[in-house]
This record gives C-alpha cells, structure tokens and sequence, in this order.
C-alpha cells in the first residue's frame, strides 16, 4: 500500500496540514491578483479583504500546527546545551508545559468567544463570510497545538525523543 504523505529533503512531511496551508496561500494570492487588477481596470473586488483575512486564519493555523508537529519553532539552547540530560529533559518539558498553558489560554479565550456569540450569527460586512466556523478553527488549532505540546511535556519527562 502506496504511502499517502509525502516528505520532501528536509524529511519533514506534506500532509493535510501542508496543503491546507498552501490553499489558503493560494486563494489569498488570487484574491489579491483580482483585487488588483479589478482596481487598475476600474471594477473593484469587493469584500476581498475579507476573503484574505479568513484565508489567513487558515495558513495561521495550520503554520502554528505544523511547526509544533515538527518541532520547528526557535529555541535558545545557551543554557540547555551546558547542563546533563536529565537538567536538559526537565527544562524540555519546563518549556513544553509553558507553551502548552499558553495555548490552553488561547483556548479559553476563544472557547469564551465563541460561546458569548454563538447565537449572535456574526457575519462579515459585504460577503456575510460567518465568523462561527472560523472561531471553530481557531479554537481546534490552539487546542490542537496544547495537545502536541502536553505530549512533548509527557515525552520529555519520560526521556523518549
């Protein structure tokens, strides 16, 4: 059986979130192409701003997953890189917890959000693009980046990659 995720050189995988990411790019790109040439030609794109801004909270948020998948993010490693391991794991998942209640925090909030709105049917201006799926996505991702980051904290502590 054909394996269905690709990787590229560097070893790091395309999967779903690789090309959801990549639409949004896409879609924003074209929406501002038009937007563009719609302006030049004197036939404006209305609500293109809009379309951009939800195609932003895609690429956001499959960035901010993909990259804690992968552990991607920056990190300093100038006192990391002068202790034992065992100092090394427990600061490893000192900074997984922290990043972990960072994005329970983004969760929270937009769990609050969304449930202070829910019934409001809030929608954008000219293109009535509802905000209550993007407030979902929102709230999957900081949950989804929370999980990765407990696993890591998880992981740490037992001495495992």
């Amino acid at each position: 059986m054909a394996e269905s995720i690709e990787r590229d050189n560097s070893g790091q995988t395309r999967g779903p979130l690789f090309y959801i990411g990549a639409g949004g790019l896409l879609l924003a790109m074209a929406v501002e192409a038009l937007a563009v040439l719609g302006r030049h030609a004197g036939i404006p794109l209305l609500g293109a701003l809009e379309i951009i801004q939800a195609c932003i909270l895609l690429m956001a948020s499959t960035a901010m997953l993909s990259a804690t998948l992968n552990k991607g993010h920056a990190t300093v490693t100038l006192l990391t890189a002068r202790v034992g391991t065992r100092a090394r794991s427990y600061l490893h998942a000192f900074a997984n917890l922290l990043s972990a209640l960072f994005f329970v925090g983004l969760a929270v909030g937009a769990l609050w959000l969304a449930a202070e709105s829910w019934n409001d049917f809030e929608q954008s201006e000219l293109l009535h693009i509802p905000f209550r799926p993007l407030r979902i996505v929102s709230l999957v991702a900081a949950v989804a980046i929370a999980l990765v980051f407990l696993r890591d904290t998880w992981r740490s502590l037992r001495g495992s990659p």
